[in-house]
């Protein structure tokens, strides 16, 4: 396993780049360090193409895992548990430091899970480690020029993803915040998409849907003036903490497209937000 070992800063950049975790590319390496000691290797040509074909396709097969249990929560009447951090946490995050330094912002990030997975490995691979759509296609099953459509496709989002995207989000977030804390109806549908959803999930077994700009903001009335909201950070887009009487009492996260709030999802409620790790929120509160 010398070959493996000699190309593993490589193929973890890989499977970082394609995850978007530090810790979730460890465990890919060792799925595929499995897969590579049990393979027959006696007619491997290029070594670090077949590990870098090894690694990607346990990474797709965990990006398709990740997407079904997003699916599978949905359908259970949930909505999947976030990653939430403080907008201002000063404390150092050597992952957020670490997929920087390699290039991976927090902004493309999420862009990129705004891609399937087949787009999203099309893409990281050719056009980030320049490996061929020939290479790429038996990876995602397709044939090569359905490959390069991947990419292409993929590509054209993440080159259409605003650079000021976090700055612009938190602008039209606490733009929200103002409105529905001060009554203002209008304020809020300037900031709604017409089409917007609201989907809240208070541990009950079944989302609640609103739909349409005028319902969603009558609902976000109900954010009254003794609820502190916090920045934060929810799986790396803009969004808030609630809290009231020094207690976590809501999570929200926005979808933001061309300056309007086109979904949110909201967490309620003490049994929604148990083991969420928000004790940091309500401290002081």
């Amino acid at each position: 396993m010398d070959d493996f070992e000699l190309h593993r800063p490589h193929l973890h950049a890989v499977a970082t780049r394609l995850l978007g975790s530090r810790a979730e590319a460890d465990d890919a390496l060792q799925e595929a360090w499995i897969r590579v000691d049990r393979a027959d290797r006696s007619d491997v040509e290029n070594v670090a193409g077949w590990l870098t074909t090894v690694v990607s396709r346990v990474c797709l097969t965990m990006l398709d895992a990740r997407k079904r249990r997003r699916e599978e929560a949905l359908e259970a009447g949930r909505l999947p548990d976030p990653v939430i951090t403080r907008a201002d946490d000063a404390a150092p995050d050597p992952e957020g430091e670490a997929l920087a330094a390699d290039g991976v912002g927090a902004a493309l990030l999420v862009v990129l899970d705004t891609l399937g997975p087949a787009e999203r490995l099309a893409f990281v691979l050719h056009d980030v480690f320049a490996v061929p759509f020939d290479d790429i296609a038996p990876i995602v099953d397709r044939s090569p020029d359905a490959a390069r459509q991947l990419a292409s496709r993929a590509r054209r989002r993440v080159r259409g993803a605003d650079r000021d995207a976090p700055t612009a989000d938190r602008r039209v977030v606490d733009a929200f915040l103002a409105a529905a804390h001060s009554g203002d109806f209008e304020g809020l549908l300037a900031v709604l998409d017409p089409d917007v959803v609201l989907q809240a999930d208070d541990g009950s077994g079944a989302l609640q849907l609103v739909k349409g700009a005028r319902e969603v903001a009558t609902r976000a009335r109900f954010f009254s003036t003794h609820r502190t909201a916090h920045p934060a950070l929810i799986d790396g887009a803009s969004g808030f903490v609630a809290t009231e009487a020094g207690q976590a009492v809501a999570v929200l996260a926005f979808t933001i497209v061309d300056g309007r709030i086109t979904a949110i999802d909201a967490l309620q409620g003490p049994i929604r937000l148990a083991g969420l790790g928000l004790e940091a929120f309500a401290v002081g509160n």
